[in-house]
């Protein structure tokens, strides 16, 4: 099979797949696959829901063809899967989307094709998992009649300046010579280049510590906000002399969530424990900073009391419902944790997001979204959009004893009652 004669099937079109089938589609014949018919119509009126991909470049991918047809795949020697990898409420790896999805194309899998994987994994998922339900739904042997590839998404969703294309993309292969192939595939749209790993198993490991990573990092500085709010002592203060030293890493603190940093860690801690080893720093940044959410809620409810608001008549403010700013991406957002808090004290308690879908937001976490503003006892600014820096807080406020609570440092100082 020679890059000239691909036709490439990308499954899943979300924040990943999407971008992607736009960039191939300007070289290569693809299709754009996807089970949720509402999206395909849409993708082909150029309309994306996610926002990271333009009418205008979905136009100019003159290659590309949208569909929710399992049949349109047949044609296609190429398929690269970039379905989701969530966890479930006990936090272990639901691998069902992206079995499925192996399912699916074990079923139109014909001698010599490449199935690449995206979604993100634990190392050993593509060849332990995936491949025996290729093999085992098409009749093909793998590393002989058919074979894979995996190359990391490295998407930052609502991010345009760091993008598919600027981004530098991991490549591998099940054998030599179809590791040289995936990454000669990538070549072709990644203008940052490539990096070819050693295996498949690397490539997936070099994924999930990436994010592990950044998590840990995150936790310590969220650390460090626990203990300097009992000092009295502004974080980000700390942290901007702190950060006059060359060498020092410059993480702020917030919530962590979304669909890598909040997930990636837990497949990592699972593949370990699976192996007999409990992994206790990746762990215990993940339980700080997922009751984050938590702290912040309580910590708005203390100032509140504090300045003598009645709890049980207060009503209060959630600006920013998204796992980040200025983008529409709701996918394990923490903010619900703050919301769910509250909650829990009967406050009567209003999320407003001007980029997230109402209706997902509904659908997801069961609240509604609020069309106008009003007055409040308490404020949580939880996502910066840059919108909400432009907002007058002093009219939102019920009265002088209103508390504001600034999660991402985002507005001047004096604005906010308590910055994180």
């Amino acid at each position: 099979m020679i890059l000239e004669n691909s036709k490439i099937g990308v499954i899943g079109l979300g924040y990943v797949g999407l971008p992607l089938a736009v960039e191939f589609g300007k070289h290569y014949d693809v299709i754009g696959f996807d089970i949720n018919h509402e999206r395909i119509v849409d993708l082909k009126n150029g309309l994306d829901k996610t926002k990271e991909s333009s009418r205008q470049e979905i136009s100019n991918s003159k290659k590309l063809k949208f569909s929710n047809d399992i049949e349109e795949l047949n044609t296609c020697n190429i398929f690269i899967v970039t379905v989701p990898t969530p966890i479930n409420q006990y936090k272990s790896p639901d691998l069902y989307p992206l079995l499925n999805a192996s399912k699916m194309i074990g079923g139109v899998l014909k001698k010599d094709d490449i199935v690449i994987f995206e979604s993100t994994v634990y190392p050993g998922c593509t060849e332990e998992d995936c491949v025996p339900i290729l093999e085992s739904t098409s009749g093909l042997k793998y590393n002989q009649d058919f074979f894979c590839g995996y190359s990391p998404e490295r998407i930052n969703p609502g991010d345009k300046i760091n993008t598919l294309v600027t981004i530098q993309k991991v490549t591998s292969g099940s054998n030599p010579i179809v590791a040289k192939k995936v990454d000669n595939l990538y070549k072709t749209i990644i203008a940052a280049g490539t990096f070819m790993a050693s295996s498949i198993k690397v490539a997936e490991a070099s994924k999930a510590i990436e994010n592990a990573q950044r998590d840990i990092n995150i936790s310590f500085v969220n650390e460090l906000a626990l203990i300097f709010e009992k000092m009295n002592i502004d974080t980000n203060e700390v942290l901007e002399a702190a950060g006059t030293k060359w060498n020092f890493l410059k993480y702020k603190p917030g919530l962590v969530g979304g669909h890598c940093i909040g997930v990636d860690p837990y497949y990592l801690a699972h593949k370990a424990q699976s192996l007999g080893y409990h992994p206790e720093v990746i762990l215990s940044g993940r339980r700080l900073n997922d009751n984050m959410g938590i702290f912040l809620a309580n910590k708005l409810i203390k100032l509140m009391i504090k300045n003598k608001i009645n709890i049980s008549q207060s009503k209060v403010l959630i600006l920013g419902v998204t796992f980040k700013e200025n983008c529409p991406d709701i996918r394990n957002s923490k903010v619900i944790d703050i919301y769910n808090e509250l909650i829990s004290y009967n406050i009567n308690t209003e999320v407003y997001d001007i980029h997230a879908n109402s209706h997902d937001v509904l659908y997801e976490y069961s609240i509604n979204l609020i069309n106008d503003l009003s007055l409040y006892d308490g404020i949580i600014l939880a996502v910066p959009h840059e919108e909400f820096k432009y907002l007058e807080y002093d009219k939102l406020k019920k009265n002088t004893s209103s508390v504001v609570i600034d999660v991402k440092s985002f507005l001047p100082k004096y604005l906010s009652d308590y910055r994180l």
